[in-house]
């Protein structure tokens, strides 16, 4: 079994940056994808950024895009997400996810392609 662990939310004001962590346990495995989801109360979970974990290539939700910067250890047992310029519309629940199957483009930010998922972690934008 996996284990996703995040860790760096908090409250912040707008414009601020950020840097969340997601902490993987359990198994090691080089490919397939690791992948970050927020949900903001009343919404539907929704994609933000993955990152192949052989290579590193990038996917990024388009609220995000300049703004949010997915990456990983050497290890590849450790993701990060490093957001910048946060707005209030920002604040959810971030989820670290994970899976261990090639995904094509066109299904990667689809939450249900992901079989491993962390507790969250609450990230409050707000003046």
């Amino acid at each position: 079994q996996v284990q996703l662990v995040e860790s760096g939310g908090g409250l912040v004001q707008p414009g601020d940056s950020l840097r969340l962590s997601c902490a993987a346990s359990g198994r090691s495995f080089s490919r397939g994808i690791l992948a970050w989801f927020r949900q903001a109360p009343g919404k539907d979970r929704e994609f933000v950024a993955a990152i192949r974990r052989s290579l590193g290539t990038t996917n990024y939700a388009n609220s995000v895009k300049g703004r949010f910067t997915i990456s990983k250890d050497r290890s590849k047992e450790t993701v990060y997400l490093q957001m910048s310029a946060l707005r209030p519309e920002d604040t959810a629940v971030y989820y670290c996810a994970g899976t261990g199957r090639t995904l094509i483009l066109s299904t990667i930010a689809q939450s249900g392609e992901y079989e491993y998922w962390g507790q969250g972690t609450q990230v409050t934008v707000s003046s």
